[in-house]
């Protein structure tokens, strides 16, 4: 049995793509408090992302210990200043403004617990470099995606439209997703939870 501590769509979608039989549960974890309180200590983007996706497995896994529970979260880090998934459209726009020009990190995590404990873990990285793209494109995006821009932590989707934003991207699209998908399933081929 599989569980994915989660509610997110995409992660969800990635692995029923993926041909994974699982059930979701939201974690029910306050990531805000948690992100503010690791903020103050300095954490990394990547240590912020590790320690919510094993929050997210755990507290699952209690609830659920026969299961193999996956755990997953994301971090933008650009340069220094840590982004979260934007409230509404208007903090979207700031968010892409701010972006724009720039070089910006994704730390991915994704952590599997069974029986309260964390089995395993593994973080990925993607640096994704933005174009210097005009107000209109800008408008002109917001505009198509909508409410689906406040899904990301970078208030975009690299797929579709969202890949005009770029002019560079070095890393994995599975963990741009928001969930280091190959690793994740050799793993789960170890344990026997897939076929091999």
């Amino acid at each position: 049995m599989i569980v994915l501590a989660s509610t997110s769509p995409t992660r969800r979608r990635m692995l029923q793509e993926a041909g994974l039989s699982f059930d979701s549960q939201a974690p029910g974890v306050d990531e805000d408090e948690v992100k503010l309180s690791l903020k103050g200590n300095k954490a990394s983007a990547t240590q912020i992302a590790e320690t919510l996706a094993e929050l997210k497995a755990l507290r699952v896994s209690m609830r659920r210990p026969e299961a193999l529970v996956i755990g997953a979260d994301q971090v933008l880090d650009c340069n220094g200043t840590l982004f979260d998934k934007p409230p509404d459209l208007d903090h979207a726009r700031a968010q892409l403004m701010a972006l724009r020009g720039k070089t910006h990190v994704l730390a991915t995590s994704v952590c599997v617990a069974q029986k309260g404990a964390r089995l395993w873990h593994h973080n990925a990285q993607a640096k994704l470099s933005m174009r210097p793209f005009s107000d209109d494109f800008l408008d002109t995006y917001i505009k198509s995606c909508g409410a689906d821009l406040l899904g990301s932590v970078g208030a975009y989707r690299l797929e579709g439209l969202g890949a005009q934003l770029f002019s560079r991207i070095d890393g994995d699209f599975f963990t741009i997703l928001g969930l280091p998908l190959l690793a994740l399933l050799d793993f789960l081929r170890g344990r026997g939870a897939l076929q091999d």
